[in-house]
């Protein structure tokens, strides 16, 4: 199977953005061959604006020009994105609602040997708490360069998170992103497993496992976090009475809290979150941290049959 960086194809998406809207401008924070920004530098140069290692002012600058009517894209790590620029984000972003998109590359432990430090484990918690933040995480490459022209017709502040490393392709070129639509997968009738990121392509694998031992997995790609699809959380909870949820990301604060949180206030179902257990990580190799900190098909299978 294919695979491909979401960092890669959102470098490449606002490249296709900008020829066809000039208001869009893409800043950086002196990362631009990493969160691949580097493409539209080279295609637009004048819309491009390195603000070094700065990510206060990145963000600063982005609601300005969000206020003087373009439309910017404001890129670095998502633990500096989220981390250093957190009260920019919250004070002159997303208070006021400005039309601004944050493109938040190197999310979660794949960061790999850049250790702790750089690991983005609670940023989907901090960004889904922010009113007014739409938040997007794709499952492939192919999502990740749809979700970034839908973020340009999104109203308002939205907060992609890209990965680094090579993940595989799931959907096809004509697959249609709908944001805050949940996509089903596979069919299933036993258990249902929701998952984000590169943990959906997790669970597929460990719907297969599973069905070799007789048990009929749903696989849904809660791709829009926030405004979540609630009706296609319920409904796989009333159909199939179980439930996993899987993310590269602190099963606190992250899907797995927002799932529970819908099946608390609408159908309690048995639940359990994979993820990391509130915890740093660590340096080493994207496939050693996954398999270390319980992010593999394997562990997504263990807590399946923990629930059947």
């Amino acid at each position: 199977m294919e695979k491909i960086a979401t960092r890669n194809a959102y470098g490449k998406a606002l490249v296709e953005l900008g020829k066809v809207n000039e208001n869009i401008v893409v800043l950086d924070a002196d990362l631009a061959k990493s969160t691949k920004t580097i493409d539209f530098k080279k295609s637009f140069p004048g819309r491009f604006f390195d603000m070094g290692i700065a990510e206060q002012n990145l963000m600063g600058t982005a609601a300005g020009f969000a206020a003087a009517g373009k439309i910017p894209f404001a890129s670095t790590f998502a633990i500096f994105a989220t981390g250093r620029a957190f009260e920019q984000i919250r004070n002159s972003i997303a208070y006021p609602r400005l039309n601004v998109k944050i493109g938040a590359t190197h999310a979660g432990l794949t960061v790999g040997e850049d250790g702790a430090s750089h690991q983005a484990v609670m940023d989907l918690a901090l960004m889904r708490a922010m009113p007014n933040m739409t938040v997007f995480v794709p499952a492939d490459a192919t999502e990740a360069g749809k979700m970034t022209m839908a973020a340009a017709e999104i109203e308002g502040p939205v907060y992609l998170r890209l990965g680094r490393s090579n993940v595989p392709v799931l959907y096809s070129e004509d697959y249609n992103f709908v944001p805050g639509k949940a996509s089903v997968l596979r069919q299933g009738k036993d258990v249902a497993i929701l998952a984000c990121g590169i943990m959906v392509a997790e669970a597929l694998a460990a719907a297969e496992e599973l069905e070799k031992e007789g048990i009929s997995a749903r696989v849904l790609n809660i791709s829009t976090l926030k405004p979540l699809d609630t009706e296609a959380i319920l409904k796989a909870a009333r159909e199939t009475k179980a439930l996993v949820t899987a993310e590269e990301h602190s099963i606190i604060g992250g899907l797995g809290s927002a799932v529970a949180e819908v099946l608390a206030e609408n159908e309690p179902t048995p639940l359990v979150r994979v993820g990391v257990k509130d915890t740093f990580g660590e340096s080493g190799k994207a496939p050693e941290l996954l398999e270390k900190y319980g992010l593999t098909a394997g562990h997504i299978k263990a807590a399946v049959l923990a629930l059947t």
